[in-house]
């Protein structure tokens, strides 16, 4: 049985292979050695631990870098260059999300554990029908220009959200909020659901509950008399001026932009929680090793590839304080259910028993992810290590391909009605995919499966799976706010241009009954019932949790990164310490 990761395991296995290791963010397959007949033979000679999640203090602060102590009250961290869109949902990078993220809390935060907790709301209620949600925000709110923040600040981007010429990131519509479509459509001039109370209170009403609507309705805020002064409904090309100007309510706010350079920010007096100690916050966008600046003292936080060589380098600089935790993240290979081939579950079932997955990760990551049994990290509230696998079973996938009518050419491969079992597997070029692609062959090969590799850059990877031209491809989810996100491409009416083909009405129903409730207990059930039903009907090859290390340099307090707001969240605490005491 798999230990929660924030323990150490051990787990026995037999490495038929030694493969060179490398960092990716993809995922991959794992081995087999031909000798072996079942499960039991590869437990008995090698031991692989999965690295604790934990906190490192320096052992030498004074050795911070003299660059990094005269740089003073000024925290600088790495990102690569963003879009240059800093106004929340109309980004299309992730890295203009981070940027956002220091100016735009949201009303409903998220902890470590990827439970709701207070940002610019201070409470909220829920009725007792589950449709209506009332927020009340935290007394003396104020943008970053000393002007009041409100709940018709609030309404504004819900409305804006609702305009018919949105097509940012953000679906609302998925709150389902009464008169949210008929003002999207054209049919009204307001949203009926949205009531404003108070100065300091909203209500929304929806049509259905949906547990993802608390966070969906309580994201960031835009400033009505900012982001609004020239909106008229289905016109927003005016906030294109605006993308690099923002205005906030977080705890630190934009200064400038100089691309290829830095994003520089300085500190909120009008910020709720106070000021931040920390008088300036600089994103460093400039190209480059960020391990060296790190070590040189031109970055005071760096999150870095998570394996052995670069912990202990971290160690070796003394001042470095080093935090190792789990990412609310997954790694799969995904099967293209619309080829012939894979809708059989006994199929896919036997490509993930086939698989020693346990090898590849411990061999790749050095320790630093652990196999995946279910759709969601062991940071969340809804995992279980009770339900899924991570078992390699070759003689089993045997079986069931079988079982299935792939029965055992002449030269070893599978064939039915005269076509040989042949796959195409598409993945990144380099990192993991060096390590899994000779594994993975000779897994396949073992079992009579002739698997044929392609690696290519990512987007072309995005390109010809959104084609259809794969039969397997490798990818990584992003952070998972809410367990919900790691499966609901697994859904039939997903618009996923990579999880294709897959679903039925069961499975949709077990996916619904996910969100068709804010009691955390029966949506756990809920997604116990449904990981069940995924493990006998699997959608994509679990592969791994991986962890994310970082170093920050010992000078500077407060980072509390965590799998789900990385940095964004810790950075009102930040403080400076004097490392020669």
């Amino acid at each position: 049985m798999k230990l929660k990761s924030m323990t150490i395991y051990i787990t026995i296995l037999l490495v038929s292979f030694l493969i060179a290791a490398c960092s990716d963010e993809d995922s991959g397959t794992g081995n087999e050695s031909e000798q072996a007949t079942n499960t039991e033979t590869q437990t008995e000679t090698e031991t692989s631990i999965v690295v604790e999640d934990a906190r490192h203090e320096a052992t030498e602060p004074a050795a911070s870098p003299a660059l990094a102590i005269n740089r003073g009250d000024t925290v600088v961290v790495g990102l690569q260059e963003p879009g240059g869109v800093f106004t929340p949902y109309f980004n299309t990078s992730g890295y203009d999300g981070n940027v956002q993220a220091v100016m735009f809390p949201p009303l409903v935060e998220i902890n470590e554990a990827g439970e709701a907790v207070p940002g610019l709301a201070k409470s909220w209620d829920i009725s007792e029908d589950g449709l209506t949600y009332t927020y009340n925000l935290q007394d003396d709110l104020l943008f970053d220009d000393g002007t009041p923040l409100t709940a018709a600040d609030v309404a504004f981007t819900l409305t804006l959200l609702h305009d018919p010429s949105y097509g940012g990131g953000t679906d609302i519509t998925e709150a389902k909020i009464v008169g949210g479509l008929d003002y999207k459509n054209g049919d009204a001039d307001t949203i009926s659901g949205i009531n404003v109370i108070n100065e300091k209170t909203i209500e929304v009403t929806t049509e259905v509950v949906n547990a993802r609507s608390l966070r969906l309705i309580g994201g960031q805020v835009l400033k009505k008399d900012y982001y609004g002064k020239d909106y008229q409904k289905g016109q927003l090309d005016y906030l294109n001026a605006l993308h690099q100007k923002p205005v906030g309510a977080g705890p630190f706010r934009f200064v400038e932009y100089l691309p290829g350079q830095e994003i520089r920010f300085e500190a909120n007096e009008y910020y709720y929680d106070g000021k931040p100690e920390v008088a300036q916050f600089i994103y460093k966008t400039t190209e480059g090793d960020s391990l060296q600046f790190f070590q040189t003292g031109e970055l005071d936080y760096s999150a870095l590839s998570a394996n052995q060589d670069n912990f202990e380098f971290l160690q070796t600089l003394g001042f470095a304080d080093i935090n190792v935790y789990t990412s609310s993240a997954y790694g799969y290979m995904t099967f293209n259910h619309e080829k012939e081939v894979f809708k059989d579950p006994k199929v896919r079932q036997a490509f993930v028993l086939g698989l020693d997955r346990q090898t590849i990760i411990s061999t790749h990551y050095q320790g630093y992810a652990e196999v995946a049994n279910i759709p969601v990290s062991p940071t969340s509230w809804a995992y279980t290590d009770e339900i899924g696998s991570t078992k390699y079973d070759p003689e089993k996938a045997k079986q069931l391909l079988e079982e299935a009518g792939w029965v055992e050419g002449a030269d070893g491969i599978r064939e039915k009605d005269g076509k040989k079992l042949t796959v195409y597997y598409f993945t990144s070029a380099g990192g993991l995919g060096d390590t899994l692609i000779p594994i993975a062959k000779e897994n396949y090969k073992a079992i009579g499966i002739d698997l044929q590799v392609e690696q290519m850059d990512f987007n072309a990877l995005l390109s010809r799976v959104g084609n259809g031209d794969h039969d397997l491809a490798s990818f990584s989810t992003t952070m998972l706010t809410d367990p919900y996100n790691g499966i609901e491409n697994f859904h039939s009416k997903s618009a996923s241009s990579i999880i294709k083909g897959f679903g039925n009405e069961e499975i949709d129903a077990l996916i619904e009954a996910t969100i068709a409730t804010n009691d955390l207990e029966e949506r756990t059930n809920a997604f116990h019932n449904l990981y069940k039903a995924l493990d006998e009907n699997p959608p994509v090859i679990l592969m791994d949790y991986k962890k994310v290390l970082s170093g920050t340099n010992a000078r500077v307090d407060g980072f509390e990164p965590n799998g789900y707001r990385g940095i964004a969240s810790s950075l009102k605490d930040l403080k400076i310490v004097d490392v020669n005491k």
